[in-house]
């Protein structure tokens, strides 16, 4: 009965707390000096505020502590309250990867047309004239800035500021540092080629070590998830070990350090295979 009076006391201020919240307000900013997550919304292109997304969070980790099952609130509660992460992680690794593809498409059709006589302003536009909006928008932005007034080598140096991608940011400073010298044509087409080239060989490197361990990897995971699997598998089908897994020990230790010890698994080869590429 405490029991469901307390989760009726958490879920009453849950939805309280959401109404109160604007999701479509951007003026609503961070009590905090600065939010942990922060880069990686900004890359998942999440565009409500902050609190909005805690707010998500908050009422992930009340619907896992709700439909917690025969295993407990608490590892229901774990794991509403990292799956917003997680795919927000998962969107933001993705579309940085995009960006980057396209970054070396951008830089290649500028290449092009330096190649093919046209001054680098020029090349710039035709290569940002085409794709997708969100892949060129640090190029796109400073070309709009340039035809607002701006310097063109001062433009780029905003958007590299304001980039959190490496390799976007070299292609910018290739731009921006043929743009500054008042290099020629020829010479700010054998710099853009070296950035090229540099990027296209880190990205064939990257696809072969991702290819390469696609396999581990999906071992990696297969075994994480049979662990679990096999408890929910033993505490659905036995009830002694259900009885084991609702007791204090199993809530409050055996569980969340399972937990804790398959997340950190998991992370520790990402980084191992990120550290590599």
């Amino acid at each position: 009965m405490s029991a469901a009076l307390a989760g009726g006391i958490a879920t009453a201020l849950a939805v309280i707390s959401l109404m109160l919240v604007p999701f479509g307000s951007p003026r609503v900013s961070w009590p905090f000096p600065k939010h942990p997550e922060l880069s990686v919304l900004r890359d998942a292109g999440w565009t409500r505020s902050l609190l909005a997304w805690e707010g998500l969070r908050a009422l992930a980790m009340i619907c896992g502590f709700a439909v917690g099952g025969p295993l407990g609130p608490l590892p229901g509660a774990l794991v509403g309250a990292s799956a917003p992460s997680i795919v927000a992680r998962t969107l933001a690794a993705r579309k940085r990867e995009e960006r980057a593809r396209q970054t070396v498409a951008v830089l290649q059709m500028t290449l092009a047309g330096l190649r093919s006589g046209a001054s680098l302003t020029e090349a710039l536009r035709l290569a940002t004239g085409s794709g997708r909006e969100v892949a060129l928008a640090p190029f796109a932005r400073a070309m709009r800035a340039f035809d607002l007034g701006a310097p063109l080598d001062v433009a780029l140096r905003d958007a590299r500021a304001e980039a959190r991608d490496r390799r976007v940011i070299l292609g910018l400073e290739a731009l921006s540092l043929c743009v500054a010298e008042q290099l020629p044509s020829s010479r700010s087409a054998m710099l853009v080629a070296s950035a090229v080239d540099r990027l296209v060989f880190e990205q064939r490197t990257a696809d072969d070590v991702r290819a390469r361990t696609s396999g581990l990897r999906i071992q990696v995971v297969l075994l994480a998830v049979l662990v679990p699997g096999l408890a929910l598998y033993l505490a659905v089908t036995v009830p002694g070990m259900r009885e084991t897994f609702t007791t204090p020990l199993g809530r409050f230790v055996l569980l969340p350090i399972a937990a804790i010890l398959e997340a950190a698994g998991i992370l520790a080869s990402r980084r191992v295979v990120n550290a590599i590429r």
